[in-house]
């Protein structure tokens, strides 16, 4: 059983009925503002977990930055997967998405354990703090591939303005 192809080289990452349905969908903008706002949060959280390793001080705002962070998360996915479905008609793993989608759950899974780690006291404040690197490095990776398919979407629109095709 062989992984969903991406078929962007050879009809575009949307086809003309989905890109009507991508702009005409309310969750269109709902992603491209939890988007910024998540990297901004990411940021932030970002100084302040790395303030935490090289001092040991202010552990608790930091914690509480990653579970903001995490929240966040958890909505961008819920609104996203919302929008993969007015898009492509599933909710997840539309193939135009796969990747991103995969990359997505083991982002939620690092911050899962995180908070699941937090929780439990199963992870000392360092070892809380590396885990948290591990799950923005992943984060950092999975903003990059839809900053990707971003320019790849703006890429074929430019394109089909000057053929004048809609495929």
């Amino acid at each position: 059983m062989g992984m969903p192809r991406q078929t962007s080289g050879t009809r575009g990452l949307y086809s003309a009925e989905q890109r009507i349905r991508r702009d005409s969908s309310k969750w269109t903008l709902v992603q491209g503002v939890l988007a910024a706002f998540q990297f901004f949060v990411f940021l932030i959280s970002l100084l302040l977990v790395l303030r935490t390793l090289a001092t040991g001080e202010g552990a608790y705002v930091a914690n509480l930055s990653v579970i903001f962070k995490t929240i966040v998360l958890f909505t961008i996915m819920i609104t996203g997967s919302l929008w993969e479905k007015d898009v492509f008609g599933q909710y997840l793993f539309a193939p135009a998405f796969f990747w991103e989608d995969a990359v997505s759950f083991v982002v939620i899974g690092l911050h899962t354990a995180y908070v699941y780690a937090l929780i439990t006291g199963s992870l000392t404040q360092n070892g809380l703090m590396l885990l948290v690197l591990a799950a923005y490095a992943t984060y950092a990776v999975n903003a990059a591939q839809f900053l990707w398919k971003l320019r790849q979407a703006r890429l074929q629109h430019a394109s089909t303005q000057m053929t004048g095709v809609h495929a």
